[in-house]
C-alpha cells in the first residue's frame, strides 16, 4: 500500500470512528495482519492445547481430544462469523460491550462489559499461570531449583506462583513499551507458532520408538475425575470438553485493538474467524500428535494427565527439553497478547465511566498507551489466581482449572449478548462491509443456545472433593468459577440498581465528551 493509500485508509477509519462518537486516541499502526496475529496468538494453540491436556485426559481420555476438539470447534465457529459480523460494523476498542449498548441500550452495554472484563481477566491469569507451570518444569529438567523446580506437589507449585507474578510483570512491561512493539510481537508470534508446531509435530511423529493405536486414539475412554462410570457421558465428558472451549476463546481481541487497525472494518471481521479456523485445524494436528505418543497409560495417569509428563513417558529428556522450551516462548507470546487486549477493553469501559476509578483508568501517555489500565489488570489477574497458591492433597491446583473455567464463562456470555441482540434486531441492523447475510437467522440463534449449555457444563464441580455436602469435601478442590463470576455480576447488579443506571448511559455520544474525560499525560 503507497503511502497516499495508507493516508486516505487512515482519514476513512478516523472518519468512521468519529461517527461512533470516538476521536483517535490510540496509535492506529496495525496492519490486518497483525490484527488476525493477536487473536491467533491469544487462542494460542502452545497454550491452550498443552495447558488444558490433563482436563480432557482425565475427564474422557482420548475420544474428548480425538472427538471433542473437531466437534467444539464447530460451534465456536459459528460464534465467530456472528462476532465478524458486528466487529465489521462496530470497529470500536471497546469491542463487544459497546456491540451491547448499541444494539440493547445501556444495561445490556453494562452487563456485557462486566462479563468480558471478568472473562479478559481469567485468561491473562490462566495462560501467565500456564507458562509459570512450564517454564518451571523446564526449570527443573535443566537443574534450575530457584522455584522449586526440580521438586514436585506443594513446594513446586509454591515456585509457579511465584513465577507466575514475574511472568504478569514481564508482561506489563512489554505492553508498557508501546503498542507498535506489541503489534510486532504477535506478528512474530504467529510465525513462532507455525513453525514451533511444525518442529514439535515432527518430533512426536519421529522421535517415539512406539506409537499407540489408531483404536486407542479414536475410541479408548478414561474417567479420573472420580465420579461414578454411570455419570461419563453426560457429566463427566462434557467437562473434558474444557480443553477445546478454552483454547479456542479470547479472539474478541481484533474488536479490542479494531482501533489501532488499519481498515478495520473488514481487517478486524476477517481476523476473527480466521484466528478460529486456522488454530481449530492446526491445534487438532497438535493434539492427535501428543495423543498417538501414548503407550504407557498407568504413567500418564500417575501424572494426572499432564501433557508434560505424557512427553516424558515418550521420549528422551532432551526432547523434551525442546517441546517445553516452544511451548513456553508460545505461552509468553499469548499471555502478553491478552494482557494488551484485557487493558484494551479496561481502557474502553473506563472511556465510559463504567469502572471506579474510571479516569485514573483511561489515561493515556505521551506514547498513547493506557499504563494505568495495563497495570490494573495485571495486578487483578494476580488476584484472582492467589487460591492456586494452596493445592488440594494430592499437591494438584483446582485453582487453575477454575480460573480456566472463569475466562471461558465471562467471555462467551460477553460474546452471546450482542450476538442475541443482532439476532433480535432482524434485518433492521445495519451490517458493515463483512456480513453474514440471511445466515445470522440461525447462527445467532444457535450461538446462544451453545454458550447457555457450555456455562451450565464449566460451573459444575470437577471433582466429588469440590462438590458441597459430601464426605471428601475440600475449599481446595472447589471450582470457584460460579462463585467469583457470580459474586461479581451480583456486586455490579446491585451497583447499577442502586445508581449506575443514572449514571452511565452507554458509550459516549460524541468526540466533545471524550475529549472532556481522557487526559493525555
Amino acid at each position: 500500500m503507497s503511502t497516499l493509500d495508507k493516508g486516505a485508509q487512515q482519514s476513512a477509519d478516523e472518519k468512521r470512528l468519529a461517527e461512533l462518537g470516538y476521536s483517535q486516541e490510540l496509535e492506529r499502526s496495525w496492519t490486518g495482519f497483525q490484527n488476525f496475529a493477536i487473536s491467533f496468538t491469544i487462542i494460542s494453540i502452545l497454550a491452550g492445547c498443552f495447558t488444558t491436556y490433563g482436563q480432557a485426559w482425565n475427564n474422557g481420555g482420548p475420544v474428548a481430544i480425538s472427538w471433542g476438539w473437531p466437534l467444539i470447534s464447530i460451534p465456536i465457529l459459528v460464534i465467530g462469523f456472528c462476532m465478524s459480523e458486528l466487529v465489521s460494523a462496530y470497529p470500536t476498542a471497546g469491542g463487544i460491550y459497546w456491540w451491547a449498548a448499541k444494539l440493547g441500550g445501556p444495561v445490556w452495554g453494562w452487563f456485557t462489559g462486566w462479563f468480558n472484563l471478568i472473562g479478559l481477566i481469567a485468561v491473562t491469569a490462566s495462560v501467565d499461570y500456564g507458562a509459570a507451570n512450564f517454564m518451571n518444569a523446564l526449570f527443573g529438567l535443566f537443574g534450575f531449583n530457584l522455584f522449586n523446580g526440580e521438586e514436585t506437589g506443594t513446594p513446586y507449585l509454591h515456585g509457579v506462583f511465584f513465577l507466575f507474578l514475574i511472568v504478569l510483570a514481564i508482561h506489563a512491561t512489554i505492553n508498557i513499551l508501546g503498542s507498535h512493539l506489541v503489534a510486532r510481537v504477535n506478528s512474530i508470534s504467529v510465525w513462532w507458532h507455525v513453525g514451533g508446531v511444525a518442529v514439535i509435530l515432527l518430533v512426536l511423529i519421529f522421535v517415539p520408538e512406539n506409537h499407540a493405536s489408531v483404536d486407542f486414539v479414536f475410541t479408548d475412554r478414561i474417567n479420573n475425575s472420580g465420579f461414578g462410570g454411570n455419570m461419563y457421558w453426560f457429566y463427566v465428558l462434557p467437562l473434558g470438553f474444557l480443553l477445546t472451549q478454552y483454547t479456542i476463546t479470547g479472539f474478541d481481541s481484533c474488536a479490542h485493538v479494531s482501533e489501532e487497525t488499519q481498515g478495520a472494518s473488514d481487517a478486524a471481521a476477517k481476523g476473527v474467524w480466521r484466528s478460529i479456523f486456522y488454530s481449530a485445524v492446526i491445534g487438532y494436528f497438535l493434539l492427535l500428535a501428543i495423543t498417538f505418543t501414548i503407550t504407557d497409560v498407568d504413567a500418564v495417569n500417575a501424572g494426572f494427565g499432564s501433557s508434560i509428563e505424557v512427553l516424558k513417558a515418550a521420549m528422551s529428556e532432551s526432547w523434551v527439553k525442546l517441546i517445553l522450551f516452544i511451548s513456553v516462548v508460545g505461552q509468553m507470546f499469548c499471555g502478553a497478547a491478552c494482557l494488551t487486549s484485557a487493558s484494551r477493553m479496561c481502557y474502553a469501559f473506563s472511556r465510559d465511566g463504567a469502572i471506579p476509578g474510571s479516569k485514573i483508568w483511561s489515561k493515556v501517555n505521551s506514547r498513547r498507551i493506557p499504563v494505568n489500565a495495563v497495570l490494573f489488570m495485571a495486578g487483578c489477574a494476580a488476584l484472582l489466581t492467589v487460591p492456586a497458591y494452596f493445592p488440594n492433597s494430592d499437591g494438584v491446583t483446582v485453582a487453575f482449572f477454575a480460573v480456566v473455567s472463569i475466562a471461558v464463562i465471562g467471555l462467551y456470555i460477553a460474546y452471546v449478548i450482542p450476538i442475541y441482540l443482532r439476532w433480535r434486531m432482524g434485518d433492521t441492523f445495519e451490517p458493515g462491509p463483512w456480513n453474514n447475510g440471511a445466515k445470522y437467522k440461525w447462527m445467532n440463534p444457535f450461538a446462544c443456545v451453545w454458550v447457555a449449555i457450555i456455562t451450565v457444563i464449566f460451573i459444575l464441580p470437577t471433582t466429588p472433593a469440590g462438590t458441597p455436602g459430601r464426605d471428601e469435601f475440600s475449599w481446595s478442590a472447589v471450582n470457584y468459577a460460579p462463585l467469583v463470576t457470580g459474586g461479581v455480576i451480583l456486586a455490579v447488579g446491585l451497583w447499577w440498581v442502586l445508581g449506575a443506571k443514572n449514571t452511565f448511559t452507554g458509550p459516549k455520544k460524541t468526540v466533545k465528551e471524550i475529549d472532556a474525560e481522557i487526559d493525555v499525560l
